[in-house]
């Protein structure tokens, strides 16, 4: 009985998934921000009822979620962990038969947002550095060492705090464009907001594309050794 109930769950969420225009809209909302139903029309290229359509079946398979704010209503992503299922389903959608060459536009390939973490090749490297450094331990789900305590604070990452959270606190996540890990859950989402605030990176406002400044690439060769970004 249980079993049939999750056969027939999963396949009504790919389901929803599955069709295009609420892949799009998916998709817009992995960088991240909440977006009016008007937004998503436009994003999907569909009317404003069949966009309403779209997404009330979205958030009734709990794939995204409704916040009000007066007369305004928007939709974001129900949480990170959907995002980091649009990113392994990404990878999946690729041709793995074949040799792997990204397709992704460069500015998204070389560092984006995947909700609420850093994805690209920015980020892969930096998880790399990470775990050679041995600031970070374990496979899938990783704990901080000392030293990685020591470096995250440096960052201005407060990680007692993010231990309190009610989430993961700090795990892989399969780069889409790149095939490899980089770092997600809470100590993810934090090391974004670090380098977001001390202005190394920047957020476009309409994609999710990040932007390494000057300040940051000085900042990177110096604490990481990434003298060639």
């Amino acid at each position: 009985m249980n079993a049939h109930h999750d056969d027939s769950a999963l396949s009504r969420v790919a389901g929803a998934i599955a069709e295009p225009a609420r892949t799009k809209m998916l998709c817009a909302l992995m960088d991240g921000h909440a977006r009016t139903s008007t937004e998503m029309a436009i994003i999907a290229e569909v009317s404003a009822s069949t966009a309403s359509a779209h997404l009330a079946r979205l958030k009734e398979d709990s794939l995204v979620k409704l916040h009000t704010q007066g007369r305004h209503r928007y939709y974001s992503l129900a949480g990170p962990h959907i995002a980091q299922v649009l990113e392994a389903l990404m990878v999946i959608s690729q041709h793995t038969a074949i040799a792997f060459i990204a397709t992704t536009p460069s500015r998204l390939q070389f560092a984006r947002t995947c909700y609420d973490h850093m994805a690209g090749t920015l980020a892969v490297r930096l998880h790399d550095h990470f775990i050679e450094a041995g600031w970070l331990v374990g496979a899938d789900a990783y704990q901080l060492t000392a030293g990685g305590e020591k470096a995250m604070s440096e960052l201005g990452v407060d990680v007692d705090t993010l231990r309190t959270q009610r989430r993961r606190f700090a795990c892989s996540c399969l780069d889409w464009s790149m095939r490899r890990p980089h770092l997600a859950g809470a100590l993810g989402a934090a090391l974004l907001q670090s380098l977001l605030r001390r202005q190394w990176v920047t957020q476009d406002l309409d994609s999710r594309a990040l932007g390494l400044t000057p300040k940051g690439r000085k900042a990177l060769a110096e604490r990481f050794g990434m003298d060639d970004l």
